[in-house]
Formats: structure tokens, sequence, C-alpha cells
């Protein structure tokens, strides 16, 4: 009985052990920082704490969907930061507009059945000074534009709806015309685009059929986006670079339980390009980013880092299911850009893909810009861990004199792939393993829940 008794205890004591130890590591960023607070303490917009409400039809607005009413609604929030803020209340109905600007103290809130819908016609798009593939640049806006603004809200349970068909369309078209058509090419506006703003939280609505990137945060500092289902389709007409999550040079950023699925990336960490992108001010890094508890659908790839990106630096993608995207993570090399990407951690990550992790040069649309060679790049302390996937490719891994991939640690891995490529995990420098199972297999188990996915993208 006694050893009994001591041989319980003991195995109380291990279990409370690896209990703590992995509640530590929940809170440590891949470098061994301490999580600030921030990233828990996630609480839903209180519209009653921001100030008077300006509903739209109370304030001259028709719920008409053929009606472009965009200097009427620039003009509510206008009327808001004149007189000290306030929010925007989007009612139960559809309003067609272009792009609106918000100014400080100023908030939007899309109340249930409620739908902002895009104009589909690029004439009604001013053009601006925006930021867009990495560069500071002539370029249409957003329909819901935030610039220098501190702690600006978008929050219910509407709609935003880029009306994309027409513009998608017109891409394929140029495309068909001109296979080396690009989306500088063939312009068209975002869906939300957010700059060198701080406390920012978008959370609850959807967000759908963008002409173009999804959403797109740059220069950002503190920015929480919660509860958001992301949309833009793949049949039967192709959303192109509809990503749904961009984020540009921003620290503190928090993706937390949203769904994704688009035609392009679902989040694509960005920050600049070319030969000289690490001097230019307008650029920079992304730090300490946390993407948790998320399902994804179809998409190109659930993380990216590219293709425009610098530096990106404890970034954390954890605790995630992923259903058909074709990349889990996909780490985009350019021949002309300095690039260093480390300290990334997947990690409790499950479900199918058809690549496990991808790493090769990305050559499109590249420029050297006179340099005689390209950039050497670096990619090091890459943590995949307690990771269940099923997959068509394990490891698609370009070996290249143009870049380095060292220091990648695999732990508690259960792969099931048709072409596992272990023999390329040859390019990685200093890889450990523990408990990696890849298990080659005839067919794929995608024996998840369609109907749950078809429910939320009815949404």
């Amino acid at each position: 009985m006694k050893f009994q008794n001591k041989s319980s205890l003991l195995w109380s004591l291990f279990i409370l052990l690896l209990f703590s130890t992995g509640a530590k590591s929940q809170n440590l960023f891949p470098d061994g920082t301490k999580i600030p607070n921030w990233f828990k303490e996630n609480k839903p917009t209180d519209i009653s704490k921001l100030g008077k409400k300006y509903i739209l039809t109370d304030n001259g607005i028709k719920n008409d969907s053929t009606i472009l009413q965009t200097k009427q609604v620039q003009a509510i929030i206008d009327l808001a930061a004149k007189n000290g803020g306030g929010v925007i209340i989007v009612p139960k109905g559809t309003f067609l507009i272009s792009s609106v600007f918000f100014k400080q103290g100023t908030h939007l809130h899309l109340e249930n059945g409620a739908k902002l819908k895009g104009s589909d016609d690029i004439n009604d798009f001013p053009v601006v000074t925006t930021r867009m593939e990495g560069q500071t640049v002539k370029y249409f806006p957003a329909l819901i534009n935030a610039d220098g603004l501190d702690g600006f809200t978008i929050s219910g349970k509407g709609t935003l709806d880029g009306n994309g068909l027409r513009f998608w369309k017109s891409f394929w078209k140029r495309r068909e015309w001109n296979p080396k058509c690009t989306n500088m090419d063939e312009m068209r506006p975002r869906i939300i685009y957010v700059s060198n703003s701080k406390n920012v939280q978008v959370e609850g609505i959807t967000i759908k059929n963008s002409p173009f990137w999804s959403t797109h945060y740059y220069k950002s500092d503190f920015v929480k986006l919660l509860n958001l289902t992301i949309l833009a389709p793949k049949e039967p007409v192709k959303a192109p670079s509809t990503d749904a999550v961009d984020i540009d040079a921003c620290t503190n950023f928090l993706i937390k339980n949203c769904y994704m699925s688009v035609n392009d990336d679902a989040i694509a960490l960005k920050g600049g390009k070319g030969p000289k992108a690490d001097k230019i001010t307008e650029n920079g890094e992304n730090r300490n980013i946390i993407i948790e508890d998320n399902t994804f659908g179809f998409c190109h790839s659930a993380l990216t880092c590219g293709s425009e990106s610098i530096h990106n630096y404890n970034i954390i993608f954890r605790n995630s299911t992923v259903k058909d995207a074709s990349r889990l993570l996909h780490l985009k090399m350019r021949p002309d850009t300095p690039q260093h990407y480390e300290y990334i951690t997947l990690d409790n990550i499950k479900g199918n893909v058809k690549t496990f992790l991808y790493v090769k040069g990305w050559n499109q649309f590249f420029d050297l810009k006179g340099e005689e060679k390209p950039k050497t790049r670096l990619i090091n302390n890459i943590i995949l861990k307690n990771i269940d996937i099923s997959c068509e490719t394990g490891f698609d891994i370009e070996k290249s004199d143009l870049y380095e991939l060292t220091d990648f640690t695999f732990e508690n891995l259960k792969i099931k792939a048709q072409k596992p490529k272990e023999e390329n995990l040859e390019a990685i420098k200093n890889l450990k393993k523990t408990k990696v199972n890849v298990t080659q297999v005839a067919s794929l188990d995608k024996s998840y829940d369609k109907k749950d996915d078809s429910d939320i993208a009815a949404k």
C-alpha cells in the first residue's frame, strides 16, 4: 500500500511538472521572453463606452444597395470626429460605399444583418498614397481606412462585403491577354487598411469577397483580430490575391478565434522588398505575433513569410485546425531582398494540407535593381511541435546557396504523407528531431466535418 501511494504521488508530481512546463512554454515567446498579459486580456468591444452613437439611417443614409452613399457616410464620420468622437452604427440593411476614412475617436459597429457593400466600379475610388506590396505608392485605398489612430475599433455581427466579382473577372481577363500582368497592373481595392495606428481591435464581423487583399495592417502596434470570419472564393471565379490578413511591419499582433478561407495566403507576414529594403524607413520587421485558436479552410498557405518580408521575429502559430490549405508553413525567399526569419514556432496543429513545410526561392517579379547578385538570407530557430497532419507532400524544401536554414526543431510530429520527401531535410543544418513519425500513405484522410465548413462559409 505504501509503495502504491508513493507511486501515485510520484506520478502526480510528474503530471504536475509536465503541465507546468507546458503552461510555462505557453507563456513565453520563442526567444524565451515573457508574453505580455495584453495578449491574454481579450474583452468584447463595449460600444457604450465609445461615445455618441451615429446610426446611419438616423442621419440621412438610405437602406439601398444601389445608391452610392460614400460622401454621406464620410460626412457622418467627420461630424462624429468634430464632436469629440463616437460610433458609426450600421443598422440591418445594405449600404453601398467606396472608400471612407475614419478619424481619431471614431469607430465602426455593424449590427446583425448589416452590410457595407463596396462599389464594383473602380472610378468610385480615389487614388492616394498608400502601402502596397512592400512599397509606398499611388494606389487605391480600402473600403475602410484608418491612419494614425489610437484606439480604433470595428465590431459587431454584420458584414463588410467587397463585392469583388467584377474586379476578379477583369484581373483574369487582363492576365489572359498579358500573362505577366501583376496586381499593380490590374489595380483594385482592399476591404480594411489600418496604418500607423495602435490599440486597434477588429472583432466579430464577417469580411468577404474582397477585390484584393482582405485586410492589411501596416506599421501598427497592439492590434487584435478576434472572432472574425474572412472569406473569398476559389470557384467558380478565383478571387486573386485575397489574403485574409497581411501583417506589414507590425509589433504586438494577435489573431484569435477566427475562420479564414481565401484564394491566397490566410496570414502573410510582409515588410518590404528590394536589395536595400532593410535600409528604407518605410519598411520594417514583424515582431511578437501570436496566431492561435483559429480554423483555416482553403487557402494557399495558413502562414507565409513573404513574399515582401525582411525580418520576422517571435512568431507563434498554435492551437489551430487547418483544412485543405495548400501549405501549412511557407517560407518565401526572394533573391532580391535581405531576409531573416527567426524564432518561429508552430505548436498543436491538426488537419490536412497539400504540403507540410515549403521552403523555396520566390522568383516572381523580382528586381535586383542593378545589384550583381542576390542577397544571402537566413532562416533559423524554427520549432514545429505537437502536430498531427495528413498531406500530399511532407517536406518541399529547396537547397540553395542563396539562403541558409539552420537550428530547426521537430518534436512530437505525426505526419501522414503520400510523398514524405524526408531527404529534403538535408538542406537544414542542425536539425533536432524528437518523436517524429512520418508515415507514407497511399491516400489522404480528410475526415473532418465538412458541414461545419459550409455553415461557416454561409455566414
